[in-house]
């Protein structure tokens, strides 16, 4: 496993287990299981995502000591401001069943968002958060959270894939010692991802599939990756990408492969961040 290290000195997988959509208990559960016995020691949820109370049990029952697997979870709009976060917060360390968490992320760039990262500076400075984060944040909101706390965000979670491989973002990012993690790193299936012959090519070389060597092109660039799977031989397959190394004509050609687009919204969009609006009133 290679792992990112933070501006704290907290270290991460990178190369992780994430959640999003799998919101029912039980495949929630069995899906997080299944990845901790495969290795993955690091797992990505959210209030949003509905299934914190999985992720917990799960890490509970697979006997791995606390200590040893990285949990991320995500403050959601609605709860954006400085008391509402502190509440956010609590209920989450209740739903995952933890005593701190690894990772806490603002969600969104929207609502009070220094409310909350005064709350979770406090969280933090009483060691239940052991590292703060945002998500989806352009780099203008990521300075603008720096130059107005105390404490530094360590990661930003963004939209990050082939079609759309944040070169601007991933700069700034490494330039102000901030980690780039991906969401959404297959693209979910858009674009025909897994048809693409650029990255069957590639694979072929290497006896590796598509969704392989979409992560390890992420992995080479310092990019933290979260994929998800309810499928077994799928989940083992995603943690199958530290044997093979991507050459540089290889990570050329997938760099041609960017669209410089969102394939989903932009969050800088009047309409989304209206739209958006409507969750916190």
């Amino acid at each position: 496993m290679k792992y990112v290290k933070f501006n704290n000195g907290v270290t991460m997988p990178i190369l992780g287990f994430g959640v999003y959509q799998i919101p029912e208990y039980d495949a929630c559960k069995k899906s997080v299981l299944t990845a901790l016995e495969a290795g993955y020691r690091h797992i990505d949820t959210a209030s949003a995502y509905r299934n914190e109370e999985a992720v917990g049990d799960a890490i509970k029952e697979s006997g791995i000591p606390r200590e040893q697997i990285f949990v991320t979870t995500k403050l959601w709009i609605t709860d954006n401001g400085y008391e509402k976060t502190k509440k956010a917060i609590e209920t989450s360390l209740k739903k995952l069943g933890l005593a701190y968490l690894d990772l806490y992320l603002i969600h969104q760039p929207y609502g009070d968002v220094h409310g909350s990262w005064r709350a979770m500076e406090e969280y933090y400075e009483a060691g239940l958060i052991r590292a703060l984060g945002v998500s989806n944040f352009h780099p203008d909101r990521v300075m603008d959270l720096m130059v107005n706390n105390k404490v530094k965000p360590v990661i930003n979670q963004i939209e990050t894939h082939v079609f759309y491989q944040r070169e601007e973002d991933h700069q700034f990012l490494s330039d102000y010692d901030i980690v780039h993690e991906s969401w959404a790193p297959y693209a979910e299936g858009r674009n025909d991802f897994f048809g693409n012959e650029i990255l069957k090519n590639i694979g072929e070389k290497y006896g590796k599939s598509v969704a392989q060597v979409a992560l390890r092109w992420m992995i080479q660039r310092d990019v933290v990756v979260i994929p998800k799977s309810v499928t077994k031989a799928r989940i083992i397959e995603n943690f199958d990408v530290f044997d093979f190394e991507l050459s540089a004509e290889d990570m050329e050609a997938i760099k041609q492969l960017d669209t410089k687009e969102s394939l989903f919204f932009s969050h800088r969009d009047p309409k989304i961040i209206e739209w958006f609006s409507t969750m916190i009133n």
